[in-house]
């Protein structure tokens, strides 16, 4: 039969999985006369709306394309010297090409299944290792969201790590303005005190010190008496630093730190308005455990060869829910690629060269400016000078401007200016010239007249092999060919992740992230140079308006979690505002996403958990005791809908009801929005707050564990406590109830056009009928599967929403099989597994998204009940209990070429459980990690060539 393609929706078409022919079909299956039909037996018709979406009909990619060039243009690029933690940098081609704009790469998911994911470990742990050895301290993580979140993290982490109980932690006013800003957000709601000052004028008592290193003006200075200081009264030492300057500077980890944190931008990763880039942190060994985020481990295999995998913290606040450290869920794992890469690239000469280079020109410009009249504040530096203009300081300003040039203000007589690898000699001139000086004959200096002695690295740098194994871009091209190979990613399987959402990342989406336009932009360049950025911001907050229900939105938060973390903060100022401050109290249901009560925690919550019904609802008896006992101590309350158990809750407007006439804000949870778009506004039935998953709902790439972005939305009255945007300075514009949650403006700016794009290619009917077949997709899934394993949790007239969980704990009861064998077989097949043991312990959640056709579902159930099928052959005595297909996958080629075999099943079962196996075949590239080994032995930095000749 041949199928039917819809005509008048050519993007629509293309998104979605599903032709209408097929859809047709799949909804016979589950017994569904229609996509409405379907639709009004899962979603509850109190909350369904009765108008489409207020948006425009979608619309063509060229034509779409021609308006964000067109914003793009609107954007002014100059060249920007503003520094303060972004500087220029050159995305190295072979990088751009086969990482960035590779969907072997984007596509990726976190690597929680650490088999499939080999390739894109190998390359996080080379930024471990970069980071790690360039900082000279033990241990790196796999990166952090950006610079002013990673010092949050580290003043938390300093006070757990810390001998001293003081309640106060210092912050260096020479430290980048906007880091001192969300230092000061995340530390009240931890009950922390800020004292910032001059650490040349001496410590107060204190449990921790941040420090920036070369400072946010430039100054590079000798901290070893201070460290020894810090050290003696019992605190812990961190420091903001520069990568780049640490090519030529001594590492913090030598003179004393205990915590290194900052930004990888500046290694091959652009502006992008501020975002999405890589921040890293690094600490001693004995913080290691306490460290946040998440850390790429070696392990080994169950053949005993070396293997990766995330170690130790991985989704901590999963487990320890309220009690964990952090509430951080992602990390910004493409751009710690990309920065990784650079160093591979560019090899230990090739960055310490860059590194003289930029240091040479600031001295060949300091002396220039000298020559010229000028006082240069700063008599240390690496990249940045900062200039006394005095009266002058106008006219420097003006005639910059004139020059396309950015420089920065610092108060009213002086200016800084930060100088990186994408300089010329041409550049230099023309900056000099805006000084009124004269650069003449470029010369630089013969070693690092910026940087004392004492102060000068001497240790080695990138020593690791694997940072001198490319000689040529062939080399690079087959390395980075390698790892993609050892992955699988949305471009070769579906990713049938529950709660992830794992949808096409369409390619006119993409393009735009690279234009000069959008990923040129410096996130404190004058908001006359980002008019088209401040017209994508205004278009896309308007669209999640009106998708959501809510009356404002905030882009700021640069993941889920911190969208989380930004709602809770505004529902505590409004109650601070109403002067209700004793509203410390958030009910979360049981079933709630980790991140949740780890949030909660955060804004100095306390959370009181609400159980759920054998249905996985609410337990609205139980919320009603909860209430009661908290009296007017509720503050919030914290509630995924659809439920994290995959139903649509009947009661969710009785349930909202009840905490509104406990005087409390409901939070809802917008992790599952791609089952609402287009059906229900959640700002309409009932919740104050969401946070929004671009990366899931409006298809940015999960890019292998971030980027990320988790807007925050609210009802009109909460939006005066959203998150306070810093100005063009870094400094908060004005005075507002809640400081900022990431270091930029506006978050991961640079990405932004995705999900813009996304609303435009859909439009208002097509992002309703994506959201139906993802029900239908869900629906099909557990209609077909239903009488192989049980769905644990369904709704109204037995149906599911966008995902369903299946119940696997009594088979394991019955043979030993658990949900993990099923997920290692399933990497035999040639599939991502499910997501495993969440929300429900021993189980698997499912989710298509309606981005997968027929075929592929088809092929996942059909491999589903093949696995079903081995299970029996355990159940039946047919097949050992401990020896068999699915207590040894995955099943890797090594072990199957092996020249003995001894196992009493067939290797073909193993290698081919399905013959459509035989024309396209996944080989993982190791057998099953030990996960408990890596933790017993952690090793979080690359191994020497020699271990792995070893093995």
């Amino acid at each position: 039969m041949p199928r039917v393609i819809d005509s008048d929706l050519d993007f629509t078409r293309r998104h979605i999985g599903p032709a209408s022919g097929d859809q047709q079909a799949m909804l016979a299956a589950v017994g569904a006369a229609s996509l409405d039909a379907l639709v009004a037996e899962v979603v509850p018709p109190a909350i369904r709306l009765d108008a489409p979406l207020a948006l425009p009909a979608g619309r063509s990619e060229a034509d779409v394309l021609d308006e964000l060039r067109g914003l793009a243009e609107r954007n002014e690029v100059f060249r920007s010297y503003i520094g303060q933690g972004y500087y220029g940098t050159h995305t190295p081609n072979v990088v751009l090409r086969n990482v960035l704009e590779n969907p072997a790469w984007y596509t990726a998911y976190t690597p929680y299944q650490p088999e499939i994911s080999q390739g894109r470990l190998e390359a996080l742990l080379n930024f471990q290792t970069m980071v790690a050895d360039l900082t000279a301290l033990d241990i790196a993580n796999a990166s952090l969201l950006d610079e002013g979140t990673a010092a949050a993290e580290a003043m938390a982490l300093a006070r757990r790590g810390a001998r001293s109980k003081s309640p106060v932690f210092f912050v260096s006013r020479h430290c980048h303005p906007q880091t001192i800003e969300v230092v000061r957000t995340r530390a009240e709601g931890l009950g922390i005190e800020i004292v910032e000052g001059d650490e040349s004028q001496g410590l107060p008592e204190c449990f921790g010190v941040l420090l920036q290193y070369p400072n946010s003006l430039g100054g590079v200075a000798d901290y070893r008496a201070l460290a020894e200081q810090a050290h003696a009264q019992g605190a812990v030492v961190a420091c903001a630093t520069d990568l780049l300057a640490l090519a030529v500077i001594a590492a913090p980890g030598e003179w004393g730190a205990d915590i290194a944190i900052g930004s990888a931008q500046r290694f091959g990763v652009p502006f992008g308005f501020g975002g999405p880039h890589a921040g890293f942190m690094a600490c001693r060994d004995a913080l290691k455990r306490s460290m946040p985020g998440r850390l790429v481990g070696v392990s080994r295999d169950a053949q005993g060869r070396p293997a990766l995998r995330l170690a130790l913290q991985t989704r901590e606040q999963h487990i320890r829910r309220e009690k964990a450290t952090s509430n951080i869920c992602t990390a910004q794992v493409l751009l710690a690629v990309m920065a990784g890469l650079y160093a591979v690239w560019h090899g230990p000469a090739g960055l310490a060269g860059i590194a003289r280079r930029v240091h040479g020109q600031a001295a060949a410009l300091r002396a220039a400016l000298v020559a010229a009249g000028h006082t240069v504040v700063n008599d240390t530096y690496f990249d940045t000078l900062c200039v006394e203009t005095g009266a002058r300081t106008a006219s420097v300003l003006e005639a910059a401007a004139s020059a396309r040039i950015n420089l920065r203000q610092v108060g009213a007589t002086q200016v800084s200016l930060s100088l990186d690898e994408t300089v010329t000699p041409a550049d230099l001139a023309a900056l000099a010239e805006v000084f009124g000086a004269s650069l003449g004959e470029l010369a630089l200096a013969d070693g690092l007249p910026g940087i004392p002695a004492g102060v000068a690295r001497q240790s080695a740098i990138l020593s690791h092999p694997v940072f001198s194994s490319v000689q040529s871009e062939t080399d690079m091209l087959r390395y980075l060919r390698r790892l993609a190979d050892k992955d699988l990613a949305l471009d070769r399987t579906m990713i049938p992740l529950g709660s992830c959402t794992m949808k096409l990342n369409a390619t006119a989406e993409m393009l735009p992230i690279t234009w000069p336009g959008f990923a040129h932009i410096h996130p404190f360049a004058p908001a006359s140079q980002t008019r088209g950025y401040a017209e994508l911001i205004e278009r896309l907050s308007a669209a999640l308006c009106e998708i959501t229900g809510y009356d404002a939105v905030s882009l700021q938060p640069n993941s889920g979690a911190q969208g989380e973390y930004a709602g809770l903060l505004a529902i505590r100022a409004y109650h601070r505002a109403n002067g209700q401050s004793q509203r410390d109290i958030c009910l979360i249901p049981s079933s709630a996403h980790g991140t949740n009560p780890a949030s909660a925690q955060l804004v100095g919550m306390e959370v009181v958990v609400v159980a759920s019904d054998a249905q996985g609802n609410v337990d609205i008896e139980d919320l009603k005791r909860r209430i009661a006992q908290s009296g007017d101590r509720v503050a919030a309350l914290m509630i995924t809908y659809p439920s994290t158990h995959g139903v649509f809750e009947e009661q969710v407007t009785q349930i909202c009801e009840l905490v509104h006439e406990a005087g409390g804000q409901v939070y809802l949870d917008g992790a599952n929005m791609n089952a609402m778009v287009g059906i229900a506004k959640p700002g309409k039935f009932g919740s104050d707050v969401s946070h929004l998953n671009l990366h899931k709902t409006f298809c940015i790439p999960h890019g292998g564990g971030g980027p990320g972005v988790g807007p925050v939305a609210v009802r009109g009255h909460l939006a005066p406590y959203l998150p306070g945007a810093v100005g063009s300075d870094g400094w908060l514009a004005e005075h507002t109830p809640v400081g900022p949650v990431s270091a930029a403006p506006f978050g991961s700016a640079g990405i932004l056009p995705i999900p813009y794009i996304y609303i435009l290619l859909m439009g208002a009917e097509g992002l309703k009928r994506a959201t139906e077949v993802a029900i239908l997709n869900a629906n099909y899934i557990a209609t077909r599967l239903k009488d192989h394993f049980p769905v644990l949790y369904s709704g109204r007239n037995g149906r599911v929403a966008h995902e369903c969980i299946l119940d696997v704990r009594e088979l394991k009861e019955r043979t030993g099989i658990s949900n993990e064998d099923i997920a290692k077989r399933l990497v035999d097949y040639g599939f991502h597994a499910p997501t495993m043991s969440f929300p429900v312990p021993g189980t698997l959640m499912v989710e298509p998204t309606e981005s997968e056709g027929l075929l592929e579902l088809d092929r996942f159930i059909d491999a589903m009940i093949a696995i079903r099928e081995e299970i029996a052959q355990v159940e039946r005595g047919e097949r050992d209990r401990e020896d068999n297909v699915l207590k040894n996958a995955p099943h890797t080629a090594q072990v199957l070429l092996a020249d003995e075999w001894h196992h009493a099943y067939p290797r073909q079962q193993a290698a081919y459980p399905l013959a459509t196996l035989r024309d396209n075949k996944y080989w993982p590239p190791v057998s099953r990690v030990d996960n408990a080994y890596g933790d017993r032995n952690l090793v979080c930095a690359c191994l020497p060539m020699e271990a792995y000749a070893d093995a």
